[in-house]
């Protein structure tokens, strides 16, 4: 870790951008628990829960596609600072909420602003530290992202109600927004302190997409991101309903899912330095492919529920590695357009998937989730496989 810190702006940003992963997960786990309670309150249909979801991606796609623009134009401290305003904004817009549209309009301003947090710090990390962090500050976001369950239960089993969770969280928030403010000159792509803005050239939107490798980039997220959610929200649902799995063993392997998947961001990071990035994501996808075929295969419960915990070891690298090498394999003026694009890509694939297989399973039943995630591995490594051979032939491109 020393080694890293050396490299990276300082132990003071280290442990921000680490904090900052931790809450841009935090948010995430709050409405599952929460929803019930919001709800009952504003005696809206369980339905109703789907325009919540839809106002917050439509505001996270478009900052997170958006984000290298305006870094580009104002600087990426300025972005982080703007962006977890607004993040704390609607934290606190859903505290004080006085009727349904509000809390609408809420979860369109917290995914505009967690968006933006999203890619800016990807951008950072990818441009400062090494695989090995990159992979620790996307396992930070898995702990964020199991801690928020837990805190709304809290809340609700001590009778304080539910805004009182989202009050918490814009005050964890708008400390993090304070630390922006006096961290702002230093959130830097290039390594330089001083102006808020970027140093380096960087690439507008259309030069950007102008190039194959940056579509095969955006590609990849959008396979990977469809895969993750997908196993998550419907491996409950596949074990209970479709293959009499009891209840409580069931819900244990979905957060053995989800712990594979943040502990094998502990452990990939740890092996980073030794294996290389494109080993770890080959080793990744394998591992990947493998498990969905165990899944499949289902010769024992056991060996199936197995399946699905390795699916979230093997996906564990994926993600935050891809990102770590996105600057070298698109190159440094078009990473930080890029990165955002990727990271839209990420959250549009966690949406369109999920239904597309929900969809499917009502004529085909719910084990067509098993053969879509094998499917999607597959083409995940052919993807990848593809876009490191364009990489590699690049004049842009340094990938290892």
């Amino acid at each position: 870790m020393r080694t890293e810190l050396r490299r990276a702006p300082g132990a003071l940003l280290t442990a921000l951008a680490f904090i900052a992963f931790i809450s841009l997960g935090l948010p995430d786990g709050l409405l599952g628990v929460g929803w019930p309670s919001i709800r009952a309150e504003f005696d809206r249909p369980l339905n109703q829960l789907g325009v919540l979801l839809a106002a917050g991606m439509v505001g996270y796609l478009s900052s997170s596609f958006l984000a290298g623009q305006i870094v580009r134009a104002v600087g990426l401290g300025r972005v982080l600072v703007a962006s977890s305003l607004l993040v704390t904004t609607a934290l606190a817009g859903y505290f004080l909420a006085p009727a349904w549209g509000w809390v609408v309009a809420c979860a369109l301003v917290g995914g505009l602003g967690g968006g933006a947090i999203d890619a800016s710090i990807n951008t950072f990390a990818a441009s400062r530290f090494s695989p090995r962090v990159v992979n620790w500050l996307h396992a930070f976001w898995g702990i964020g992202a199991s801690t928020g369950p837990l805190l709304m239960t809290a809340v609700l089993a001590a009778h304080l109600g539910w805004r009182a969770g989202y009050g918490i969280l814009a005050v964890v928030l708008g400390l993090l927004a304070i630390f922006f403010i006096f961290t702002v000159r230093l959130w830097r792509t290039d390594g330089a302190a001083g102006s808020p803005a970027a140093a380096e050239p960087t690439a507008s939107l259309w030069q950007a997409l102008a190039r194959p490798i940056v579509w095969m980039q955006i590609s990849l997220f959008f396979v990977y991101g469809g895969i993750e959610t997908s196993a998550g929200s419907l491996f409950y649902t596949l074990f209970t309903e479709t293959r009499g799995i009891d209840p409580t063993v069931a819900g244990v392997v979905v957060g053995g899912y989800w712990a594979a998947l943040t502990a094998g961001r502990f452990l990939f990071g740890q092996l980073s330095a030794r294996w290389g990035g494109l080993a770890m994501l080959r080793t990744g996808l394998v591992l990947a492919c493998a498990a969905a075929g165990l899944l499949v295969w289902n010769p024992l419960p056991a060996l199936g529920l197995a399946g699905a915990v390795a699916l979230g070891l093997g996906l564990a690298p994926i993600y935050p590695t891809l990102i770590s090498v996105t600057p070298g394999r698109v190159g440094r003026f078009y990473a930080p357009q890029s990165i955002g694009f990727q990271v839209a890509a990420a959250g549009f694939g966690n949406v369109v998937f999920p239904s597309l297989v929900a969809t499917l399973a009502r004529s085909a039943g719910l084990e067509i989730l098993g053969f879509y995630l094998l499917a999607a591995a597959v083409v995940l490594l052919a993807v990848q496989e593809t876009a490191a051979r364009l990489a590699a032939r690049s004049t842009a491109g340094d990938f290892r």
